[in-house]
């Protein structure tokens, strides 16, 4: 019993170490798709994001959605670390897609409330100890890693806030879209595949447990579809998008690479080689058809994470139910639906109003003329590149 207790609680510390180093993946991949008379903000705003709603997390969050419980099957501090990965995630989903217009304050105190109480209760009532158990809205979905619990609900977070801040200027002019290109095609790739390796972790250490034959063959199996769906989803938006446009764009194929990952993170453990393949495949061409969807309708996200997170999010999850229906285990795609809309109202709902409260307060667009200038000088004092011309 000890020998399992120990090797669970390394795999568990193992895979912290893997989820972590999506931080750097995110604030590169950021970073690099940005104009460079905003990367530090960029920047400051991740490293803010893990120590804001980590700590948010540790002292409220965790007990919101736990309460008391306890594990015996590793360290209690092992699987106190493990959730607390998670929950930078879901608010670095924002990060990047509010980028070069959203001011550093009001965006902290929204880290603050999602970390201590918006992301909590998405996971009391999926994984945690569950408000909503025996009553009709108790949610019965199959969600690994969280497609739902923690893309979709980014996603969900991240909209709320482009409805309340607004676009970029310049981005929209008249009926006109104006082309804001990547500043660092470099540091995007580097962060893509940060990410993509920090979702080993991410997924196959959301299975729990290593020590048994059955338990690592799981394990191996979760790692497996998960970097398939990560194979399958650069492709097929490399296919889509070089069949719309004769090109081969590397950020869009890296965002369906992504896409693919979230839309496997839920039912990873479940999957058939050919299920991973199909579902992220699909993740891929849904990343490059909602890109110029969100355009179109003035929904301005420069690294394009509503389309990787959130539209993976339900697709990976609804997936779950069309691939790995399971009536004697309740996986049906009915309870796969019902949680990502009970999730989705919830967190929308909540993050619309706590945003626009907070902006009353605290403006979160920065105005016209420090969007001109950079956030790095308004914000953070510090530029990044400070011996280039920057571009308007």
């Amino acid at each position: 019993m000890d020998t399992a207790y120990v090797i669970d609680t390394l795999f568990a510390l193992f895979s912290i170490t893997l989820i972590i180093l999506m931080v750097p993946g995110f604030a590169m991949l950021e970073a690099g798709l940005v104009r460079t008379k905003n990367v530090s903000s960029v920047l400051t705003v991740n490293v803010m994001i893990y120590a804001v709603a980590s700590m948010a997390f540790i002292l409220i969050g965790f007990h919101l959605a736990f309460g008391d419980a306890e594990t015996t099957t590793m360290s209690k501090w092992a699987f106190f670390m493990f959730q607390m990965a998670f929950v930078g995630k879901a608010i670095n989903i924002m990060s990047g897609g509010v980028g070069e217009r959203a001011k550093l304050l009001p965006l902290t105190l929204f880290t603050i409330i999602m970390g201590a109480f918006i992301y909590p209760t998405a996971v009391n009532i999926s994984w945690g100890s569950d408000w909503l158990k025996d009553t009709l809205l108790d949610i019965n979905m199959v969600d690994l890693a969280g497609s739902t619990v923690i893309h979709s609900t980014g996603g969900w977070a991240l909209l709320a806030a482009i409805l309340v801040i607004g676009s970029r200027k310049g981005r929209y002019i008249g009926d006109q879209m104006r082309v804001i290109p990547a500043s660092n095609i470099p540091l995007v790739v580097l962060g893509a595949m940060l990410l993509w390796i920090g979702w080993f972790g991410f997924n196959g250490g959301s299975v729990g447990s290593i020590a048994t034959k059955e338990a690592a063959d799981s394990v191996a199996l979760t790692i497996f579809n998960t970097n398939v769906a990560g194979l399958a989803g650069a492709i097929s938006a490399g296919i889509l998008i070089y069949a719309r446009y004769k090109l081969f764009d590397i950020t869009m194929i890296l965002n369906g690479a992504l896409g693919g990952l979230v839309a496997v993170t839920a039912g990873a453990h479940l999957f058939t080689l050919y299920d991973a393949l199909a579902v992220g495949f699909i993740g891929g061409l849904l990343v490059v058809l909602a890109i110029p969807l969100f355009d179109k309708v003035r929904i301005d996200d420069p690294v394009g994470a509503l389309s990787v997170h959130l539209v993976n999010g339900i697709w990976g999850t609804l997936a779950v139910g069309i691939f790995a229906s399971d009536a004697a285990k309740n996986i049906t795609f009915m309870n796969q639906l019902k949680g990502v809309a009970e999730i989705a109202v919830f967190v929308f709902t909540v993050s619309f109003v706590i945003i626009y409260l907070i902006n009353k307060v605290f403006p979160f667009r920065a105005t016209d003329e420090e969007q001109q200038q950079g956030l790095d000088v308004s914000e953070c004092g510090l530029e990044a590149y400070p011996e280039f011309k920057r571009a308007i």
